[in-house]
């Protein structure tokens, strides 16, 4: 399923008559930058990286395709060094971009998975940069990079806030224009400043285009991804042209988090399969001391932008699982290395054996059930599996894949509670779970029902076909907890809530690693008047995801509308404090010290929220009469 599936309702409890809660704030204060070392000769002065989520590198025309609207992109390639095999190390976008930012393999940042969380001991580039004396700024697209996973750490400035539609569901990414807008502004901001920009862009990300439109959802996906590519492309263009004066100066890497796939070995999108349809990423380099022009074909990865950049930035070296590719950009062979990938998202969605992959020179071993073994170079479609007539060799490169720790050790660290919960609640922190794929489905198995979630998870099915697909999906896999949780969510949204709390509660039961299934039985149970079961099953969520301001705000929301607003204001204030621009916990907050007798304190709560919203916001009026009505 894609990156969007584990978060598609994470707000959806919606709390009329009219605010809603909404996204993280934009940035965050750092500490005072330390003085910036000087500049040795050579080195570039700054560092800008732009991911592009879901970019497959066979879509950009420096890379052969007739079709490809890439131009920025293909003109930093022919003026740069162009990394034609380079792969992710997993088709996941939390977990891929921490191997981006930290160097090391999922094991080794603890964020296997969207949702868990990167080791905060982990040491990432901003850090470093940040305690070089780079300014540092991110700017992403998408909540699986929300600053709660972990990413933001050593950036001083995060942008990571997300539109929102009152009444409506949260929206979980927004355009790449608006992020370049705001990734501009922080640059102007920085110019004079020794600096470190990262933008991320979600298109091309399902879904492709806008699905609203049924004469735009029957073109071809492949078609609607090329115009997705081409809009991503214009904004690499905007940012690279906004550098200016400093374009000279500035390192820029592009790169993806991982490709997608168009029905390639039977998977729509990505996450679930290890094949290079989705590891397979471009990876572009070029600015100070990068020569103009040169393709290197030796196999490089994610995990070897760290080192690389930080070497060429004059920074110091950095402990990572990478390698620096430097002596490459010069045309020194790589050298030779296995290259491991990893996809923990068939275990921790649905319960199917993990995929670990090991890239040995032209050979790719895949550890699952029915394991694989493919010649790339002779078969780069992986279509032949010759695991029968190199068994030795296969059985030697199984021993390497499995020398990545397996779920039991995806908590960060052992004082992460979130993920520590998260863990036990699938069964794998006790230690009762196998390591390893044996026992469990092999995901090939269940390519028809994959195919289905995956089509549910693109964001293209709306109304009747989406309740019918999800019926189908549940016919087949009864337990299915993404199934049942969806399914929670569309009969809640059609006042079906009889049905929906048996889907919300078969999600929960299943151990759905998030809080998604409890928001949505706690959603019926507060229109059905059971306020106090409401509040048992938040405070159930609370477990899975301790630090879930969502789960938090509807707590003290749940609270103040049955009756309790004293013991509403607790939960509300720790919302607010873990996300200040949570409107409507603002908004609850007021009314509940109002209806305590706290009159100042609900008029300055009010107040707050007055000042805090955006001018043109529908919420206003309704805040100016509580404002009257207290004052």
């Amino acid at each position: 399923m894609g990156d969007r599936a584990r978060y598609t309702f994470l707000m959806r409890i919606r709390f009329a008559p009219a605010l809603l809660i909404c996204s993280l704030a934009a940035a965050c204060g750092g500490p005072k930058k330390a003085q910036a070392p000087a500049q040795a000769a050579g080195d570039a002065r700054n560092l800008m990286i732009i991911t592009i989520d879901t970019l497959r590198a066979d879509r950009l025309g420096v890379n052969g395709y007739g079709a490809a609207r890439t131009p920025a992109i293909d003109a930093l390639a022919r003026g740069g060094v162009n990394f034609t095999r380079a792969y992710a190390t997993t088709p996941i976008t939390l977990p891929s971009h921490a191997s981006l930012m930290t160097g090391r393999y999922p094991a080794g940042h603890g964020a296997r998975h969207n949702g868990m969380r990167l080791d905060l001991e982990t040491p990432t580039l901003a850090a470093s940069l940040s305690q070089a004396g780079f300014s540092t700024g991110g700017f992403v697209a998408a909540f699986p990079l929300d600053r709660r996973f972990g990413l933001i750490k050593g950036f001083q400035t995060y942008g990571d806030r997300l539109p929102h539609v009152s009444g409506g569901p949260a929206i979980n990414e927004r355009p790449g224009r608006l992020v370049v807008d705001e990734a501009l502004a922080w640059l102007d901001r920085h110019r004079t400043d020794r600096f470190f920009l990262w933008v991320h862009l979600f298109e091309p990300h399902t879904p492709y285009g806008n699905v609203a439109d049924p004469a735009e959802r029957r073109r071809p996906a492949a078609l609607r991804y090329d115009d997705e590519v081409a809009e991503a492309d214009a904004q690499v263009g905007r940012v690279v042209q906004a550098l200016g004066a400093q374009r000279d100066s500035t390192l820029i890497v592009v790169a993806a988090d991982h490709g997608e796939s168009f029905g390639e070995h039977g998977e729509s999108g990505h996450s679930l399969f290890v094949y290079d349809t989705t590891l397979r990423i471009p990876l572009i380099i070029a600015g100070p001391g990068v020569p103009q022009g040169r393709t290197v074909s030796d196999p490089a990865a994610i995990i070897d932008v760290a080192p690389t950049v930080m070497g060429l930035l004059g920074a110091g070296t950095f402990d990572a699982d990478g390698v620096d590719l430097r002596g490459a950009l010069t045309g020194a062979p790589l050298p030779a290395r296995d290259l491991y990938a990893e996809s923990f998202a068939p275990l921790l969605d649905f319960g199917w054996s993990p995929l670990r992959s090991v890239r040995s020179s032209a050979l790719k071993y895949i550890d699952a059930p029915r394991a694989e073994l493919y010649d790339t170079a002779k078969d780069p479609g992986e279509l032949t599996n010759i695991i029968s007539a190199h068994l030795p060799r296969a059985s030697a490169l199984q021993e390497i894949a499995r020398r990545h720790p397996g779920p039991e050790a995806a908590t960060p660290s052992g004082n992460d509670p979130e993920a520590r919960a998260r863990l036990q609640a699938l069964g794998y922190a006790s230690g009762s779970a196998p390591d390893g794929p044996r026992g469990r489905t092999d995901p090939k198995d269940r390519l028809a029902l994959a195919s289905r979630l995956a089509l549910v998870a693109s964001g293209e099915l709306e109304g009747p076909v989406l309740e019918a697909t999800l019926r189908r999906i549940l016919e087949e896999d009864p337990a299915n907890p993404q199934g049942n949780v969806r399914l929670g969510f569309v009969l809640l949204d059609s006042n079906r809530c009889a049905e929906a709390t048996r889907r919300f509660r078969s999600a929960v039961a299943a151990h759905l690693p998030s809080a998604d299934a409890h928001l949505g039985l706690a959603a019926c149970e507060r229109a059905q008047q059971k306020f106090g079961a409401a509040a048992a099953t938040l405070r159930d969520a609370e477990r899975v995801e301790p630090d879930n301001p969502i789960v938090v705000a509807n707590l003290g929301l749940v609270l103040s509308d049955g009756g309790r607003p004293a013991d509403a204001i607790g939960p509300l204030q720790r919302a607010l404090t873990l996300d200040p621009d949570l409107h409507q916990a603002r908004f609850s907050l007021a009314l509940a010290f109002a209806r305590t007798g706290r009159r100042a304190d609900a008029l300055g709560a009010a107040r707050e929220l007055l000042h805090r919203l955006p001018p043109d916001a529908p919420q206003r009026p309704e805040v100016r009469r509580l404002i009257a009505r207290l004052e």
